[in-house]
């Protein structure tokens, strides 16, 4: 038996694993928020972009990453 200090295994937060993904290149996406509350005021162009993924804004990232220790 080795006489190492084993380290304990960091736990991925399962709320962030849902909501977040990484792309291949790294970049953290998101969905955006009030998808369902008044939808017909919004303009066709917003609400086309609720059905994807949006980039993640830098100010964010850390505490996302943070929450997925094995993202990428």
């Amino acid at each position: 038996m080795d006489n190492a200090v084993s380290k304990s295994k960091l736990k991925t937060h399962k709320g962030a694993k849902r909501r977040f993904q990484f792309t291949s290149t790294g970049k953290l996406m998101h969905a955006k928020g009030m998808k369902s509350h008044n939808r017909r005021k919004k303009a066709p162009r917003v609400k086309r972009q609720f059905d994807r993924m949006q980039p993640m804004h830098k100010s964010s990232q850390a505490g996302a990453r943070r929450l997925l220790p094995y993202g990428s």
